[in-house]
This record gives C-alpha cells, sequence and structure tokens, in this order.
C-alpha cells in the first residue's frame, strides 16, 4: 500500500489520521488471480453462515463436484441438486449457484479479461442480476478480488459500526449520511473502509484512540413512501366506534327525559350483561 494514500487520508481527516498511526501500514491485499464465478461462489456460500461452516462445505464442494479442483459452471449446472444439498447448500443456495453457473455461461458474469476493464457502477448493474449476489457482495469483490481502490461498501455493518466507534457517535450511521461524508476519502475509499474495520479490533483490545475531533454528519433526506393520489388511507387497525342510539334518563329538576346516546348492543351482548349485573 503506498504511503501516498495514507499521507492523504491522514491530511484530509484527523480522525482518520489517528486511526491509520493506531493500525499501522494497510494490509488490504486483493486476490487478483480469482476468477469472477469462482469469488461470487464463495461469497454465496458464506452467506449467513460463519467462515469455518462456509470453509467446511466449500471443501466438500470441491471434493465431491470438482475432483479437488474448483468446479467451473458447467461442471454446476451438470451436477444434482441431491450432489449439492450432500455438500452443505441449501435449497437457495443451490438455486443461486446455478444462476450463476447459467449467467457466467451467457456472458452476464464476464470472464476476468473482460471484468477488469468494466466500471465499478457497470460491475455493479451486471453481477447484482444473478440471484442472492448484492451490492454488498459485488462491492466485496471489487476491493478483495479485482483491487478496485475506491469502494465504499456503507451497507457493511462493521464498516458503519468501525465509523460509530473512530468518530465517537451515539448511533449508527445512516448509510446515505456516511456516504457523503466518505467523499472526502475519495479516490482511496477502499482503504478507509479497511481502517473503519480496524477501528473494531481496535476497540475490542482497548487501543482506539480518542476522536481528534467531533464531527457533524451531513443532513441527507430520508425516502418515505408516498401514496397514489385518491388512494384511501390504509387502515389502521383499530376497530371502528359502534353506532350510537338515543336514550332516555330522567334529570332531577327537568321536567320530563333528556335524551342520552349509548352504544348499540346485540341481543346476545346485552343479554350477557343483563345476567352479569343481576
Amino acid at each position: 500500500m503506498s504511503a501516498q494514500i495514507l499521507v492523504h487520508l491522514s491530511g484530509i481527516d484527523p480522525v482518520m489520521g489517528a486511526l491509520i498511526r493506531a493500525v499501522g501500514p494497510c494490509r488490504l491485499v486483493p486476490q487478483l488471480d480469482c476468477e469472477p464465478f469462482q469469488a461470487l461462489a464463495e461469497a454465496i456460500a458464506h452467506q449467513q453462515l460463519n467462515g469455518t461452516a462456509a470453509g467446511t462445505i466449500l471443501r466438500r464442494f470441491v471434493d465431491t463436484c470438482g475432483q479437488g479442483a474448483f468446479p467451473s459452471a458447467e461442471t454446476v449446472l451438470a451436477t444434482s441438486d441431491q450432489t449439492l444439498r450432500a455438500a452443505g447448500f441449501s435449497f437457495s443456495k443451490i438455486a443461486a449457484l446455478k444462476d450463476l453457473a447459467q449467467k457466467t455461461l451467457a456472458g452476464v458474469v464476464p470472464a476476468r479479461q473482460h471484468l477488469i476493464q468494466l466500471e465499478d457502477a457497470t460491475l455493479i448493474e451486471r453481477l447484482t442480476q444473478v440471484r442472492g449476489v448484492g451490492r454488498w457482495t459485488v462491492e466485496m469483490l471489487l476491493m478483495f478480488q479485482l483491487g478496485r481502490p475506491d469502494i465504499l461498501p456503507v451497507d457493511d455493518f462493521g464498516v458503519r459500526n468501525g465509523f460509530r466507534l473512530a468518530y465517537g457517535l451515539k448511533q449508527m450511521p445512516h448509510p446515505r449520511a456516511l456516504a457523503a461524508y466518505g467523499e472526502r476519502w475519495g479516490p482511496y475509499r477502499s482503504t478507509a473502509a479497511w481502517y473503519l474495520w480496524r477501528a473494531v479490533e481496535l476497540q475490542r483490545a482497548g487501543g482506539l484512540p480518542e476522536p481528534a475531533e467531533r464531527i457533524r454528519l451531513p443532513r441527507v433526506a430520508l425516502r418515505r413512501a408516498t401514496r397514489a393520489k385518491g388512494k384511501p388511507k390504509p387502515a389502521s387497525g383499530r376497530k371502528a366506534p359502534a353506532p350510537r342510539v338515543a336514550t332516555s334518563k330522567r334529570v332531577p329538576g327537568v321536567a320530563g327525559r333528556v335524551k342520552r346516546a349509548r352504544p348499540v348492543v346485540g341481543r346476545r351482548r346485552a343479554g350477557a350483561v343483563r345476567q352479569k349485573h343481576r
């Protein structure tokens, strides 16, 4: 990692600078030789699992389906669901793997030599067409497999929590507010994200420095659901009040009877009320 990047981030952001000094040199080293199909398949395997469990499933996958090598897209499509299920994949992940294989062969997921020529936004748009692959998964590929320098995964819990801890915030930053603040780290936002992950580790070890300055996040307009014109409001869940009918009651000192409204009660309910008060 170039020292120039660390000098740049430290110069524009004192809090980030203190975090960099506490952590030391950046050790973000991308795996530039990994094929997109393999990287996305491994990401699907890791979803909602810890690293140990996902690693066990992937080893079975390689041994049973690839004969010791990582299976190709053609091999995955030719493998039965029962075999993939025996390796440890859930049915939803099997469907995601098959869809990934189909889109790889169709060219939606490009080969590596073509992938490296595409812009970040284009890759996110294309790869998120695969079932089970969201924006965060593609951002991890951009950072750790392609070495893209300007990725800030604002939806990542670790990045948001690291920012909260390093900058002394009481609440988690909204992703859009974090994205607005993080613009100052460009074009090296991948490095900034790596240091925010390390902030969580420093906090656990008791070595996170106090914020060099207090900040206020930019105000961002949050999207609200809009209701179409003329469309009735959704029901609130409360029961409508019972209709009221006029009854009479004698009031002392007043001639005749004064009518008073009371709720209408069905015959069975009214009978139950009378029995209760007998």
